[in-house]
């Protein structure tokens, strides 16, 4: 599966989600946690390559993601991304680390999803600041963000640990 998205940081989550609303995404998920622990080998193999691995803890279900270089676009991040839901999260764990693979950065973020037909809009809150995350097709997502009232050059590519890692490095 190829994944679009951007990121666009935003200050008022409650103006924001009336926004999102009124222009017809309903809610399909209430506000969450959302626990994420990225995964990688000693040598960083994957980090060089540009490549995540990435167990995410919501409620009580655990997800385990790869996610494949960005490809190349200006304005949209674009990456090959497979998902699948785990049962058993501690053998998850032992397989990953039986691998050589061990956790190299954890995060949290409160996050509400919303849809608007192939359109996923989240809306997400962190230590960072909040951000609404488009995700679907580029046509769809500046469309959305435009009647959001936000333009491409808004347009964030960052995931959020380089995000996270770039605020980190201004303090």
């Amino acid at each position: 599966m190829i994944e679009i998205e951007v990121k666009i940081r935003i200050n008022d989550i409650p103006s924001f989600s009336e926004k999102i609303s009124n222009l017809g995404a309903t809610v399909e998920k209430e506000r969450f946690l959302e626990e994420n622990s990225l995964y990688d080998f000693r040598s960083k193999a994957l980090e060089k390559k540009q490549q995540a691995l990435r167990l995410r803890r919501t409620n009580k279900k655990i997800l385990l993601t790869f996610k494949g270089p960005p490809q190349k676009s200006r304005k949209f991040k674009i990456r090959e991304e497979h998902e699948t839901e785990v049962r058993n999260e501690k053998q998850l764990r032992k397989i990953l680390k039986s691998l050589g693979l061990q956790p190299v950065f954890n995060y949290q973020k409160y996050r509400t999803v919303y849809r608007k037909k192939n359109l996923k809009v989240c809306l997400d809150e962190m230590d960072i600041g909040n951000f609404i995350e488009l995700e679907g097709e580029r046509n769809e997502i500046a469309k959305f963000a435009k009647a959001l009232g936000f333009s491409k050059d808004e347009f964030i590519k960052l995931d959020y640990v380089q995000l996270i890692k770039n605020e980190e490095g201004e303090k």
